[in-house]
């Protein structure tokens, strides 16, 4: 048991570096390629990488029809709605800055199996919650625009958007864990993934790629294979074996990683009012996930939805 679980702890913690560095990777790609490519892309890499375990992917898989509105919520929230809010976010924000806002998951999670599942909640969640948000504010007032991030408070919000496709993902992605191995998931969001984005490869507005520069090939050939089936992989199968609310706890490395990866290889750092706009976050998040204000044991989503 003990060595299950310290494999859950670094599946997850793998899970978070990973989709840290999908911030900078996603800023390297945007360089030469239009955002719904990159989307679509990473995708299909992911689904054709998948067709390798094509067996081990369909092993004991049996659909009900009760399934089938989960398995379609969870798609549609993540990939679908939250890559195209994460797209548009990266497109107008820094990586190091999408990254923090992150840090408002956890706490969403708790708020979201409130309102969604009727779970308790407790004054800790709430001030640390509102807390967390004031610091969400602060850290995309004090963005300043420039070629990278053109306008931060409006990237910052579509991440705040993604984070709230995010919560509905998380809680879904639990309720279809007792049922479903971690590998099938994944491949089912990369299989809805990619054709969900192709149609957008037909709109006018959309640039078709006619060269291909090595480095940001190589960050879309990343995003599909590290992130849509390293990253996705690794987290569907620490929430298969951790609660979700302490799942989600691990969402606060990724602000750290991100800070780090943004100033190291983008070269991006934050002023001294976002740092401390990070800091109030992180505040509100730590005091709404301190110990007794756990409330998501293992959320069930009521038959109704």
């Amino acid at each position: 048991m003990k060595s299950n679980h310290t494999i859950t702890i670094l599946a997850l913690t793998g899970a978070m570096i990973l989709w840290a560095s999908s911030f900078i990777a996603l800023k390297y790609a945007f360089l030469s390629y239009d955002a719904m490519v990159v989307i679509f892309a990473r995708m299909a890499i992911a689904l054709l990488f998948l067709l390798f375990f094509f067996r081990r992917v369909l092993r004991d898989v049996v659909i009900v029809k009760s399934d089938l509105k989960y398995l379609a919520l969870m798609a549609l929230f993540e990939p679908c709605l939250y890559f195209i809010f994460e797209a548009e976010a990266l497109t107008y924000t820094t990586a190091s800055q999408a990254g923090m806002i992150t840090a408002l998951l956890p706490v969403m999670v708790a708020l979201g199996a409130w309102f969604w599942i009727g779970e308790k909640l407790t004054g800790r969640i709430i001030l640390g919650g509102m807390l967390a948000f004031v610091g969400a504010v602060w850290l995309s007032l004090g963005g300043e625009a420039s070629d990278y991030a053109p306008n931060p408070l409006y990237g910052n919000f579509m991440e705040f958007l993604a984070m709230v496709m995010a919560v509905g993902y998380t809680l879904t992605l639990k309720h279809l864990s007792k049922r479903f191995k971690p590998l099938f998931l994944t491949a089912f969001q990369a299989l809805v993934g990619s054709l969900f984005f192709a149609p957008f490869l037909l709109l006018e507005s959309v640039s078709l790629p006619t060269t291909f520069p090595l480095m940001p090939s190589l960050a879309v050939l990343y995003l599909g294979i590290a992130v849509s089936f390293g990253a996705y992989g690794l987290y569907n199968y620490g929430v298969s074996h951790m609660p979700a609310s302490e799942a989600s706890l691990y969402i606060n490395l990724i602000p750290v990683f991100a800070v780090i990866m943004g100033y190291l290889l983008l070269d991006e750092a934050l002023g001294w009012d976002q740092l401390l706009g990070g800091m109030v976050i992180l505040t509100g998040v730590w005091i709404a996930q301190s110990r007794s204000a756990e409330v998501i044991a293992d959320p069930e989503i009521p038959k109704g939805v």
